[in-house]
């Protein structure tokens, strides 16, 4: 983890003025060559994103058209969301007797140590979800009621997030109650508009102030969930100035996070760094210097914590493209190369020498199934190993942080 950060807090509001305080990340082209699953590339035009001047709700991560999908699929026995849906209302997160547990401040340190409601605040978020996505295929308002309880308790609690971990554990949590919210929020209609108008408080005054700024030097996978959850919380707020700042951050990420060979001999530092040598790359690198397509800059690291910036990218690209704003043809490159190179790897090919001193620590998670769906299903692009790891690894259940059932919402989702 990264050095700890000093964290006061005060009452927050963000504004759509801040959009006018930075200028928008250049788009990264989509370069032509070849990916880690051997198939060929194509070459996309840069894009302009902004925020819409309307937002899609629900659009976090999952819209209506691909609920409505999930549910033709499940009450028809199909699988492989059968079985996903199967997993999900077996697991603890589904049930209807859950009993929250919030508190004010919740307290997080370098590998939740401590953890003063680390865990309980991440699962909670992921109980709404869960519930919420248990509540629109099978129609029983209890899940709604349950997932509204769950969301409710914690609006009229908690007040901050303290120690070194807060930033990351803010985004796990703020990453997942904006899916909830926005689920339940626009096709239930049991949720108070006091407790609604209580709820985006929460996510404006308590989560943003945490993670809006970033986190320059962490390694990337912070800041990428950091913006993931920023997305989120500013479609369900549906704050354009919000979303406007949390994506340019996002986009001026990504290059450091993954590698691809036209960025030249080395990847790019952080924006706003000044990690901008070979030496200097390669030390924030975890010691790698050989650099090809689709190496991250977690995976000397570890597969987990570079699963956890692959999810986060695939998630705001998703996000995103229900916004009006497809980013996938901006980021197919790297994200594909990414997926390949990792899966590879964790299906088993030897190690060379040459990557990592020729030792990995695998473990890459439930993290291919959105950016699969999104540009093998969607877009066509061949990707063999990461439809080899995908389909074996079926169905992706949950990390139990901010990952949870996406073979259910994304497998095969034409939407």
């Amino acid at each position: 983890m990264s050095q700890p950060l000093r964290h006061g807090r005060r009452a927050f509001a963000v504004t759509a003025t801040l959009a006018l305080l930075l200028t928008a990340a250049p788009a990264a082209s989509a370069r032509a060559g070849t990916t880690t699953d051997g198939s060929a590339t194509s070459t996309a035009a840069d894009v302009v994103v902004a925020a819409p001047a309307t937002f899609t709700h629900p659009g976090v991560l999952v819209s209506r058209p691909q609920l409505d999908f999930i549910r033709g699929r499940v009450n028809a026995n199909a699988q492989p969301w059968r079985a996903a849906y199967d997993q999900m209302m077996a697991s603890r997160y589904a049930s209807l007797t859950r009993t929250a547990k919030p508190r004010a401040v919740v307290e997080c340190g370098s590998y939740s140590n401590p953890n003063n409601g680390c865990t309980d605040e991440r699962e909670d978020a992921l109980a709404a979800y869960t519930l919420s996505l248990a509540w629109y295929i099978t129609q029983d308002s209890r899940y709604a009621a349950k997932a509204i309880q769950i969301m409710d308790a914690w609006s009229a609690v908690i007040q901050d997030h303290t120690n070194s971990n807060a930033p990351l554990q803010t985004a796990w949590a703020g990453s997942s109650w904006p899916r909830a919210a926005e689920i339940i929020r626009y096709t239930y209609s049991g949720w108070s508009s006091a407790n609604i108008t209580r709820f985006g408080n929460m996510l404006r005054n308590v989560y943003l102030p945490e993670i809006i700024n970033g986190n320059t030097y962490s390694n990337g996978n912070w800041e990428l969930s950091m913006m993931e959850a920023s997305i989120g919380i500013s479609v369900f707020l549906e704050d354009r100035g919000v979303y406007d700042r949390a994506l340019a951050k996002f986009r001026a990420r990504v290059p450091a996070f993954i590698y691809i060979t036209s960025d030249g001999a080395f990847p790019k530092g952080p924006a706003g760094s000044t990690i901008d040598t070979r030496s200097e790359v390669a030390s924030y690198w975890q010691g790698q210097n050989t650099f090809v397509d689709g190496l991250s800059q977690e995976t000397c690291r570890d597969f987990t914590h570079t699963g956890y910036g692959l999810s986060a990218i695939a998630h705001v690209a998703e996000t995103t493209r229900h916004q009006g704003q497809d980013l996938y043809p901006e980021l197919q490159d790297r994200l594909r190369h990414a997926l390949g190179f990792h899966a590879k790897y964790q299906l088993g090919e030897a190690i060379p020498s040459w990557l990592c001193g020729g030792s990995l620590t695998k473990g890459l998670g439930p993290i291919t199934e959105v950016g699969f769906n999104a540009l093998n299903n969607r877009m066509g692009i061949a990707m063999t190993n990461t439809q080899r790891l995908t389909e074996q690894q079926r169905p992706a259940g949950t990390n139990n942080l901010f990952v949870a059932w996406e073979t259910l919402t994304h497998a095969g989702n034409p939407n």
